[in-house]
C-alpha cells in the first residue's frame, strides 16, 4: 500500500494537496500537528480497495468526541472529500504543536482497518443529510454511458425499421438529409400509408407539407386589401428593400397617393435617408416615428391612407429593444410581418420566431431565396410555427423580385436531394443517430415497426 505524507501550514492546505495528488476519494489515515504546520498521512482509494473487506462494519464512537463520524462512501474509512471545514476539526489540525491523532497508520497484515474518526460538532452531525451528493464526474460518466447506449439502440432501431418499413425509413432519411428537423419529419410521416412505393411516398409527403404550409393568394394580397403593416426582423434580413418592393407594388396598382411610408429606424446612420430615396423615386411621403407617441400621431394623420408600410430597425432577437418595439406597436393596431432569411439555420430561425412572436405576428416573408442552397429549414420553421407566408423575395430588384408564394415550387426546392458527394449527405446509421441525439424517439418518428 502506497501511503503518502502531506505537510502544509494549515489543515485546509494539506487537504487540498491530498485531493490534488490522490483525488477526492483519498483515504485519510492520520493527521497531527507538527512544528510549523500540519501533517496528514493518506492513501489513494484504489489502493485501499484491495485491503478493506467488503462486509459491512459499524464504526465505533470516538474516545474524545460524542458525535459519530459522518456517513462515508465505504464503512470504516474517511475520504479527503468528507473532511469538514477547518472550524469543525480537532485542535491538532488547526495549530502547530497540538496533540496528535493517537491512531497510527494501520499495518496491511493486521486484518481489517479500524475506522478513523473525524470529530465535528453535534449540531452539524445532526443536520447532515444521510445521502451524499453524487460527484459531478460520476454524473458525467453516467450521461456518457447513456449517450452510448442510446446510440447503440438507435442503430438497432434504425436497422430494424429499415427492414420492416423501408419506404418510410427512406423518406425519413431523405427529409433529414435535405434539412428538415426530426420533429417536422416525424409529423409529416405519421400518417404515411404503408403500401406506397418510393415515388408515391415522396408525392404523398410533398402533398402533406403543401397542405401544412399556409400562404396568401392573389385574392388576399395585402397590397389590394390595404392596412398598416410593419416589417420586422433581425439585422440584415432585407427589411428596407422589401418595404420598397411592397411600396412599388402598391404604387403600380393604386397610385402614389394611396400609400405612405414610415420608418422607426432613427438609430442607424443613413437608414432614414435610404427609405427617403425610395420614397422620392416613387413619389411617396416618408415619415419618421421616433417613439410610440410619434407613431400614434403619425398613424392618426394617415388613417385615411389605403396602405401604410412601416420599416423598422434591425436588431438581434436577443436585444432588449425587441420589447420596446412590441410596446410601440401594441397600442397602434399594427400588423407585423416577420422577415425570415432562407439562408439561416433552422434553430436560429426558431429563436427569431420565439422572440418576435410577442408582436402577435400576422405572418412572414421569406427573403434571400435566391441565395439559399435549400429551403427545407426555413419552410420547416414556417410550417411548425403556423406562420402564414405572405411573400417570397429572391433578389434586389424593385419591385420585380417580390412574389406571392408558389407552394409547389417552394416544396420542390425543399425536397431537392443533396448530391452523394456533398459533405452534408447522411449515410449509413447517421440518420438514426441524428434522431437519437435530437431526443425524438426513433420508433415514433419512423411510424413504428409494426404500425
Amino acid at each position: 500500500m502506497n501511503v503518502r505524507k502531506f505537510i502544509a501550514a494549515t489543515a485546509r492546505d494539506a487537504l487540498r494537496k491530498v485531493k490534488e495528488t490522490l483525488g477526492p476519494d483519498a483515504i485519510i489515515l492520520s493527521n497531527r500537528g507538527i512544528p510549523g504546520g500540519v501533517e496528514i498521512m493518506a492513501v489513494a482509494a484504489r489502493d485501499m480497495e484491495m485491503m478493506v473487506p467488503t462486509q459491512e462494519r459499524e464504526a465505533p464512537r470516538s474516545k474524545d468526541y460524542t458525535a459519530a463520524a459522518p456517513p462515508a462512501p465505504m464503512p470504516g474509512r474517511v475520504t479527503a472529500k468528507d473532511q469538514p471545514p477547518l472550524r469543525s476539526m480537532p485542535p491538532a489540525l488547526g495549530q502547530a504543536g497540538a496533540r496528535t491523532n493517537p491512531r497510527p497508520p494501520p499495518a496491511p497484515a493486521a486484518g481489517p482497518l479500524p475506522p478513523v474518526e473525524v470529530p465535528q460538532s453535534p449540531a452539524r452531525s445532526a443536520t447532515r443529510p444521510e445521502a451524499e451528493v453524487v460527484p459531478a464526474a460520476v454524473m458525467e460518466e453516467i450521461r456518457t454511458l447513456r449517450r452510448l447506449v442510446e446510440q447503440q439502440l438507435a442503430g438497432f432501431a434504425w436497422g430494424e425499421a429499415a427492414r420492416a418499413e423501408p419506404v418510410k425509413t427512406e423518406m425519413l432519411r431523405q427529409m433529414l438529409d435535405v434539412g428538415f428537423s426530426p420533429q417536422a419529419a416525424r409529423d409529416l410521416l405519421a400518417e404515411l400509408p404503408g403500401e406506397l412505393e418510393a415515388g408515391q411516398a415522396l408525392s404523398w409527403v410533398k402533398g402533406a407539407a403543401e397542405r401544412s404550409l399556409l400562404t396568401i393568394n392573389s385574392e388576399s394580397d395585402i397590397v389590394d386589401q390595404g392596412g398598416i403593416y410593419a416589417l420586422v426582423g433581425p439585422t440584415g434580413v432585407g427589411k428596407t428593400t422589401t418595404t420598397a418592393k411592397l411600396a412599388a407594388r402598391c404604387v403600380l396598382r393604386h397610385g402614389a397617393r394611396k400609400l405612405a411610408l414610415v420608418t422607426t429606424d432613427g438609430y442607424r446612420i443613413g437608414a432614414h435617408e435610404q427609405l427617403r430615396i425610395y420614397g422620392r423615386i416613387l413619389g411617396v411621403p416618408v415619415h419618421l416615428a421616433r417613439d410610440a407617441k410619434d407613431l400614434r400621431t403619425t398613424l392618426h394623420d394617415l388613417q385615411h391612407t389605403h396602405m401604410v408600410l412601416i420599416d423598422t430597425m434591425g436588431m438581434s432577437q436577443r436585444d432588449r429593444m425587441v420589447s420596446e418595439q412590441v410596446a410601440m406597436f401594441g397600442a397602434s393596431h399594427v400588423n407585423s410581418l416577420l422577415l425570415l432569411s432562407a439562408t439561416s439555420r433552422g434553430d436560429t430561425l426558431d429563436d427569431v420566431v420565439r422572440s418576435y412572436s410577442r408582436l402577435d405576428l400576422a405572418g412572414s416573408i421569406l427573403t434571400k431565396v435566391d441565395e439559399a442552397a435549400s429551403l427545407a429549414s426555413s419552410l420547416d420553421v414556417i410550417i411548425r410555427h403556423g406562420l402564414r407566408l405572405y411573400y417570397v423575395s429572391n433578389g434586389q430588384r424593385v419591385p420585380e423580385d417580390l412574389h406571392l408564394p408558389n407552394r409547389q415550387y417552394l416544396l420542390h426546392r425543399a425536397f431537392k436531394d443533396l448530391p452523394e458527394s456533398s459533405p452534408h449527405h447522411l449515410s449509413g446509421l447517421e440518420p438514426g443517430l441524428m434522431m437519437a441525439s435530437s431526443a425524438v424517439g426513433l420508433q415514433s418518428a419512423a411510424g413504428g415497426q409494426h404500425g
